[in-house]
């Protein structure tokens, strides 16, 4: 600061400089509206003798002072009292205020300075005054006038070259700036450091394939000419970063002497937003050691390097750092990332605490807030927030923050009127950002509306990522799981040309972590194992595999699709496992009726997380557990652990805890105790879940006392539930108490309730093939009942009797065993016999309980046509081959 402030004030004496100094604040205020709209009056003015001994030179310094300073207020009036004392502006003086408006953006006066260089003459005599008109309209004003001043120009030199590319590079206008640029190479002028700056720029604002292309020729250029400058490198690893090749930026900064702390912050952001986190935090931490001392950007760019981690006492660290630095806790954008770190983390009173510590709330903070009480399902804070921010500070929200509000709206019960949020989206004119239709895609999916959801959806100009991902999500959580899988296939043949990344101008988006996982658990539901292989083998090749939400997922779809040994495979190929994946695992091994192998995987859980503390059992673990020791008739293993849950794993048990048990004794066929733990459960819990599987139990067991009195209990609580009424005659029909059974069915349909079909599927080829009971409308169906009919005469050679006691009486037995016949899935093993080659497993999934007759003829089919057939209900899976099942006929 001295070198420009001595010399000067040297030639000033102390009396008369504090003197000007008030003259300039005199004039200011009583010429503000003069000045603030126009400079005439000043122009038409004659120019007046120099009466005081401030020469020409003095005055020029003077402006130069306050403009490198930032003082362009100062500079202006400067200015403006240099030409009252009668001092006529040169072509030195011009450039320096032209800077200080430049710095204000202010058109208007920008332009009568311009009206000043052309009355004292210096119009087109001067190529610096005109390159710095190059410089403000390019900062200020629209492109034409950045062209007609650059046009005007009759002596071009590389700074007018310069101003022209920069100009075109701040208006994002990438192509036009290296036309520009060839047109410059033309006029045989070589490039600068500042052009390669402005080059790599644009350069990395192109498509990828064409933007490394020429970015590699910015530098080599660079390489070549020995533009080995800081700001220099520093703008061609920004271009690597920006074109998705970080290792490239990464070469760059290890070879470069006389980094800066923007060198520093650029490899640390390039590795944060591209989701390198661990390298973010490790460059912080050996930028320090070489006595950079990290600023607001540096701390804003490695914090979601700890939210994404959840590395919680890193973040502590950096935020310990920003208050020992009080500067740095008042810059809003570490303020936020903060409040960000702290959210996802879990910790949202800490990041309150932040949040309320920030005296100037810009609404990025707001947003954080809002977004971490919404991703942490604090529902009613977040909209609380949400009005505040509107009411009290007075914000209009952005997209961002209505982005982060509507997952909060749709979910908080005090916000009764959910499509209101999607008003106020429409008022504040936000209904066409990407973000905020992510978002309302979101919220109509979780309302069970995915007609609305389907329609924004089609409506965006752009999809992102995310969007496909919402839509297969809503779809999966909908139970349309071949609209799901349709999506997929779709995304990726998808053109949006809305990446300026990829290597053409369309798009074909690739399958995240987020979309298998979202997916997989579609693949599972329909036991599509040929489309789960397909997409484990996506995400082998992607490096997805090794992900923990992925290999859960994969774990659970092989179990869901009948290939316990293949999940187990992947299971043990995992390199992190967290509670999801154990229990995953130990649910599949209940579901295929393993349960002493369930039971020693949870033990081997409850042994890892001693030593690691990491991995903890939860209520779900119990509940798959307790689920395998009744598939398995572990009776007293299961009762073991449901009375030690709570000293021994700190977990109290719940109203899904006791109904597994319940389902545990009422399968074993101890009724009568499973109705007296029913009655000794806590009184506030929901017995509903108990009372169903007890029902089942007492029409397996025939125990008619109890199983009315428990529908009594459960109509009583849910009278429109058509299974109860289902499983209440099908337990009177089981002791042929005929009347009974109508009189249910009766009452069924006066209430107009209706039971749930039953369907059951099949994977082949790429589809999915559906069968309801007696289904007609497949184009097989013909062949399907004429093959059964067959093949039922051949089971009976071999000893088969059909149970016709679920069917209703009033049909002969011929009739009943037909029906039987046409059970969903009999046609669904009929149609894997008919279409699979010999000696093919036939995978078959349904939607409900198998029936007695369906079990029992199964193991029939499987030793006659010599197949293992793999039937999934709605409880577990049954494994037949030669005449057997794996459920040994427990279930």
């Amino acid at each position: 600061m001295s070198s420009y402030t001595v010399q000067p004030l040297s030639s000033i004496s102390l009396p008369f400089y504090p003197h000007s100094l008030s003259a300039v604040q005199t004039h200011q205020q009583s010429t503000k509206p003069v000045y603030k709209h126009s400079l005439q009056p000043i122009v038409s003015t004659s120019p007046k003798p120099i009466t005081q001994s401030f020469s020409q030179a003095s005055w020029v310094e003077s402006l130069r002072f306050c403009t490198r300073s930032n003082l362009f207020l100062e500079a202006v009036s400067m200015y403006i009292e240099m030409i009252l004392s009668g001092v006529s502006p040169d072509c030195s003086a011009f450039p320096i205020v032209l800077k200080a408006v430049t710095g204000l953006q202010d058109l208007n006066l920008g332009k009568q300075i311009h009206a000043h260089v052309i009355k004292y003459g210096y119009g087109s005599s001067s190529v610096t005054i005109a390159n710095t008109l190059v410089n403000f309209y390019g900062r200020c004003a629209e492109l034409h006038d950045v062209y007609k001043m650059f046009d005007r120009i009759t002596e071009r030199d590389l700074v007018s070259w310069n101003s022209l590319i920069s100009a075109l590079c701040r208006s994002e206008e990438w192509e036009c700036a290296l036309e520009v640029f060839r047109f410059m190479l033309a006029e045989n002028l070589e490039p600068s450091s500042f052009t390669l700056v402005s080059l790599a720029l644009a350069c990395s604002k192109l498509h990828k394939r064409e933007g490394l292309r020429l970015g590699k020729q910015v530098h080599g250029y660079s390489f070549r000419k020995g533009h080995w400058r800081t700001f220099t490198n520093n703008s061609l690893m920004t271009m690597y970063a920006n074109l998705g090749r970080i290792d490239d930026a990464k070469s760059l900064f290890d070879l470069f002497e006389g980094r800066d702390l923007v060198s520093w912050n650029t490899i640390i952001s390039s590795f944060s937003q591209n989701d390198r986190f661990m390298e973010a935090l490790v460059f912080l931490r050996l930028m320090v050691p070489e006595g950079i001392k990290p600023d607001g950007f540096t701390l804003a760019s490695v914090l979601p390097a700890c939210s994404y981690l959840e590395m919680l006492v890193s973040g502590k660290e950096i935020h310990a750092y920003a208050l020992r630095n009080g500067n740095l806790i008042e810059n809003s954008f570490v303020g936020s990332a903060l409040v960000d770190m702290y959210c996802n983390c879990g910790e949202v009173e800490s990041g309150r605490q932040v949040f309320d510590g920030i005296l100037e709330k810009k609404i990025g903070i707001w947003n954080a807030m809002i977004a971490g009480y919404a991703q942490n399902e604090h529902d009613e804070k977040a909209v609380t927030l949400f009005l505040e921010m509107e009411a009290v500070a007075g914000l209009c929200p952005n997209a961002t923050t209505m982005a982060s509000v509507v997952p909060a709206c749709v979910r908080c019960e005090a916000f009764s009127k959910k499509e209101g949020i999607h008003g106020l989206v429409i008022k504040r004119g936000l209904e066409r950002d990407r973000y905020v239709q992510n978002a309302l895609m979101d919220m109509y999916s979780r309302m069970g509306n995915m007609e609305i959801s389907k329609t924004i959806f089609k409506s965006m100009e752009f999809r992102d990522i995310v969007s496909w991902n919402t839509m297969i999500t809503g779809y999966v959580s909908s139970g349309c799981y071949d609209d799901a899988l349709l999506l997929l296939r779709e995304m990726q043949q998808a053109d949006e040309g809305n990446n300026i990344h990829d290597d053409k101008k369309q798009v074909h988006f690739k399958p995240n972590s987020i979309t298998l996982m979202t997916v997989l658990p579609g693949c599972a539901s329909l036991s599509a194992l040929g489309k789960g292989k397909e997409i484990h083998a996506y995400a082998i090749r992607n490096s997805l595999a090794s992900e923990v939400t992925v290999g859960s997922a994969l774990v659970d779809m092989y179990a869901k699709c009948g290939c316990l040994n293949l999940s187990r495979r992947v299971f043990d190929q995992m390199p992190v496992r967290n509670v999801i994946t154990w229990n995953v695992i130990i649910m599949a091994y209940g579901m295929h009726g393993n349960g002493k192998e369930a039971l020693e995987l949870f033990k081997d859980m409850v042994a890892e997380g001693n030593s690691s503390g990491e991995v903890k059992p939860t209520d779900v673990t119990f509940i798959a557990i307790f689920a395998a020791c009744s598939h398995s008739r572990m009776v007293d293993e299961g009762l073991h652990l449901f009375h030690r849950m709570k000293n021994d794993h700190g977990i109290d048990p719940g109203p899904d805890h006791y109904a597994c048990v319940v389902d545990l004794l009422g399968r074993a066929g101890q009724v009568e105790q499973a109705y007296e733990l029913i009655n000794i459960m806590p009184s506030g819990f929901d017995k509903v879940g108990a009372w169903s599987s007890l029902l089942g139990a007492c029409r397996n067991h025939q125990n008619i006392k109890i199983g009315e009195i428990v529908a009594q209990n459960l109509l009583q609580l849910q009278p429109n539930v058509a299974s109860h009424y289902v499983l209440l005659s099908n337990m009177y029909s089981s002791v042929r108490l005929w009347d009974k059974a109508m009189d249910v069915r009766r009452k069924m349909s006066e209430m107009g309730v209706k039971k749930e079909p039953g369907y059951s599927w099949i994977e082949y080829g790429d589809e999915i093939h559906k069968f309801l009971a007696g289904d007609l409308s497949h184009p097989q169906s013909e062949r399907l009942h004429d093959f059964l009919e067959t093949l039922s005469e051949r089971m009976k050679k071999e000893g088969y009797v059909p149970d016709t006691s679920c069917v209703l009486h009033n049909v002969d037995e011929e009739e009943k065993e037909t029906l039987l016949c046409g059970h969903s899935e009999k046609l669904a093993i009929a149609f894997g016999i008919l279409n699979t080659p010999p000696g093919t497993t036939i995978r078959v999934a349904k939607n409900l309980r198998v029936c007695n007759d369906c079990h029992a003829a199964t193991k029939f089919i499987s030793k006659l046509v010599d197949r293992e057939i793999v039937l999934r209900d709605v409880r577990r899976f049954h494994h037949f081959k030669n005449g057997t099942c794996s459920c040994g006929d427990y279930w």
